[in-house]
């Protein structure tokens, strides 16, 4: 499927008249691919992981939010498919638009694959995501080293929707610090809160 098709889900859930959020049309690729958090403060507070693969943004919504503690494993259940552009969202959704509410830009940066297969070369991530797990280290602001995304439900099969694990792994990256209070968390984009952006954008 090419990152055309696989955002007529994104899109057709949108209306791009009353939304600030992008379309999807041609991004600069990177040397290394990207990933990005958001905190999306809509029907429900939580995280929106995203990973760069296959000319598209592969997401997550991590209702605890990803963890610097190998302790903590996170409920992770994937979503429609994002389209570049959105690495750098923030603002706010309107009322009565698919995700109304106010999102910020948590965490942005640049991953690696450390899933490899038998010669040892990396294994592309759309194709480890299909098998059902993918090891990558991450280098944003906030998030480093290695993590895991591990399916644990679902998966094509008739047990109904997917559901995934996002565990970082015992390295030397490794904290015990878990995860920032959503609502004090500020931007790494625009240094905002939740709060701030709803009250300069809503």
């Amino acid at each position: 499927m090419n990152s055309k098709d696989s955002l007529r889900e994104y899109r057709q859930k949108r209306d791009f008249a009353r939304t600030r959020e992008p379309r999807g049309r041609n991004a600069d690729l990177g040397e290394n691919p990207s990933f990005v958090v958001q905190i999306h403060d809509a029907s429900t507070l939580h995280f929106d992981f995203r990973l760069e693969a296959d000319g598209v943004l592969k997401s997550w919504s991590v209702p605890k939010g990803p963890s610097d503690d190998p302790r903590d494993k996170r409920l992770a259940v994937p979503t429609e498919d994002h389209p570049l552009e959105y690495r750098e969202f923030e603002g706010v959704i309107p009322v009565g638009e698919y995700g109304a509410g106010t999102a910020i830009v948590w965490d942005e940066g640049t991953y690696r694959i450390l899933t490899h297969d038998r010669e040892g070369s990396p294994v592309p991530a759309a194709q480890a995501l299909g098998r059902g797990h993918l090891s990558f280290w991450l280098d944003g602001s906030k998030l480093h080293g290695g993590y895991a995304l591990t399916r644990i439900r679902g998966g094509g099969s008739s047990s109904g929707r997917e559901s995934w694990l996002l565990v970082k792994e015992n390295d030397a990256r490794a904290g015990r610090r878990g995860t920032p209070d959503p609502a004090r968390a500020r931007s790494a984009k625009s240094g905002r809160t939740l709060r701030q952006v709803a009250a300069e954008e809503g």
